[in-house]
Formats: structure tokens, sequence, C-alpha cells
């Protein structure tokens, strides 16, 4: 059956409903389990939000939605709430993130692969860091979020996964044991990574950024969000990607892709002409705070630009070139030439 919108008048009629017959007379009446995840905070009291969004849709719509017509997470009912201006807070914090885990995994590192107790100044410090790190919103955060106890506990998680712990391993998740295996197959490039998120964080950059899209989910790197969302800002400065054009067409060069030679003026005629995308090819790893130079780009057609952010490590599109010709049949595929520009 279809769902419509609901209003805030008929929010607050369900909470007048709830508060005249009391929390679990409403949840049994409307098929409704106590709220683990969300709670709706009005006038100083905690409603259940996912039967509060179900019910406030008989007021505005004529029938409550049944329990298993949305869900009680911030993907439906706390966000239906949220944007009619009601207050959600979780009962839980969220989980870790690759960001923070990484954080938290390379101070493991740095302290020997040892857990850490929850009055060290360095787990205090990193405390107040993911306090700071803009991926989880004010309403899925609970008083004890990312609380020194909870940064000193990620850090038993990480460190009784290390090879040489001898010890029972607590529960853990699977994040931790993939970003410990990042830092054990590649320290040096996993210590730049957690430095620039450091960075980036004390310097207020990320807070800057434009808000995540959906489709950064395709975008896979082990260096986690923050850093890619970094990276997609810096590909979308349109003012680089002029400046990009611009130059390569001064040397009398054709706007195609440097790693399948595509061409858009070529096949779409005076509709494709002046256009090709950025790709920063500086490692995520690598790329720190400073001023993107014209020679950390490369131009390149979109499927090319999603192949390579597809799965990591990301090809540079020599790379992905290499992988064209092979697919193509071999080193003699014809692939129209493009040179590469050098730095600028």
């Amino acid at each position: 059956m279809r769902k419509g919108a609901i209003s805030r008048d008929g929010v607050l009629k369900a909470i007048a409903e709830y508060d005249d017959w009391g929390r679990e007379r409403f949840l049994a009446e409307y098929g409704y389990k106590p709220a683990t995840g969300y709670l709706l905070l009005h006038e100083d009291r905690t409603y259940d939000s996912k039967a509060i969004a179900g019910v406030a849709h008989k007021f505005d719509q004529g029938r409550a939605l049944e329990s298993d017509e949305l869900s009680g997470g911030r993907s439906h009912a706390a966000r239906w709430l949220a944007r009619l201006g009601f207050v959600i807070r979780s009962s839980r914090d969220p989980d870790w993130t690759r960001d923070e885990i990484i954080l938290a995994c390379d101070l493991a590192m740095a302290n020997g692969w040892k857990r850490l107790e929850y009055n060290d100044p360095r787990v205090v410090e990193l405390s107040a860091l993911l306090q700071a790190m803009p991926i989880h919103p004010a309403e899925v955060r609970t008083d004890r979020f990312r609380n020194a106890n909870s940064v000193a506990r990620k850090t038993v998680d990480i460190t009784c996964r290390h090879p040489d712990y001898r010890g029972k391993p607590t529960n853990g998740n699977a994040l931790d044991v993939e970003v410990l295996n990042d830092f054990l197959a590649r320290p040096a490039d996993m210590a730049k990574v957690a430095q620039h998120i450091r960075d980036g964080l004390t310097a207020g950059e990320f807070q800057a950024l434009p808000p995540e899209a959906e489709e950064e989910d395709d975008y896979s790197a082990p260096e986690g969000r923050l850093l890619i969302r970094r990276h997609k800002s810096r590909e979308r400065d349109k003012g680089l990607r002029k400046r990009k054009i611009a130059a390569v067409l001064r040397q009398g060069r054709r706007l195609s892709c440097e790693a399948c030679g595509f061409d858009f003026e070529a096949t779409y005629g005076p509709r494709g002409a002046g256009y090709i995308e950025c790709h920063h090819v500086v490692p995520l790893h690598e790329a720190g705070e400073g001023r993107t130079k014209l020679s950390d780009l490369a131009l390149i057609c979109a499927n090319c630009h999603r192949m390579i952010h597809r799965r990591a490590p990301w090809p540079t599109p020599g790379a992905l070139r290499s992988l064209i010709q092979e697919a193509r049949g071999g080193a003699g595929a014809s692939i129209p030439s493009q040179q590469v520009p050098g730095p600028s």
C-alpha cells in the first residue's frame, strides 16, 4: 500500500495519543516493538520514533503504517521526524567507520600494537578528534559518543587481532581486521593517511567540504571516506578543470582521454566540444592539504574515471591504458595516441 507524507501536526497528535494511552498500550495497539536505535525527544520526554512516525501517518493519510513498512533508522522514520523539526537522539552510538578505525589503528601501531588505557593522554586527544569528525550527525550520537572509554576499547579490539597476540580476542568487527591488515601490509602509507586525516580535522578542512553524495559509495579506497571526499572536491573544482583544459589546448593537443583515447567532440560533434573530466592522480596517502597543481590532474572520459575509482588500489591513467590494451588483444591494440603533459 502507498505511503504518504506526514506532517508536524500529525506527529503531535500521535505524541498526544502516546501520552494518553501510555507506551505499552500504544506500542501493542499498533504492533510496534520498543525502539532500540532512535528516540524522539519532545518537551523533555522520549518517544519511540518509528512508532510515532507510523501512527502520525494515520492522522495525515488515514491509516497507520505497520511496523514492517518503514525502518526506524536514519534512512526512514528518524529522517522523516528530523525534517519536520523534531529532535532525534540515538539510544546507541553508531558503528565505527573506516576513517575512525584508521586513527585508532595508527595510535595502536604507535604504541607497539599494545592496548591503551582510557586515561592515556593520547586516547583523550583522539577522543576529542573523533568527536570533531564530520561523519556522524548529532542525532545519532549519545552523550558517550567516542569518549575515552570507547576509544580505549577500540584499541583493545584492534590489538587483540594482531598476529602476535596470544590471548582471546574480543568480538570486534570485520572492519577492525581489514584496517589492521592494511596497516600491516603498508604501515608507512597508512600512517600518512592517518596524518592527513588528523591534519584535515585539526584545520577544519573536512567540515568545509560539500555533503557526501550517494555515488561516493561506488568509490573504493582503503584510506577512508574523508580523504575521498576531499579528492572528489578537488576533481570537481571547475576553475582547476578549466585551467587544465586550457593548458592542453594551448599545447595544440586534443581533449581526448589519457587512458582510452576517447574524444567527446569527435563522437558527439559540437555538443561534445570542450568537454572531458578531470582525475586527481596523486594517491590519497600522499595528497595533503597543499595546493593542487595542473600536473596533478589527468583528463579522462567518464567511463575510465569510473573504472579508476571502482576498486582500490586506483590505477593511474597509464596503468588503465595498459589494461585496456591487454583487453583489446595486447600491446598492438589500437588506442589513439595521447601525450600526457609535463609538470605545470
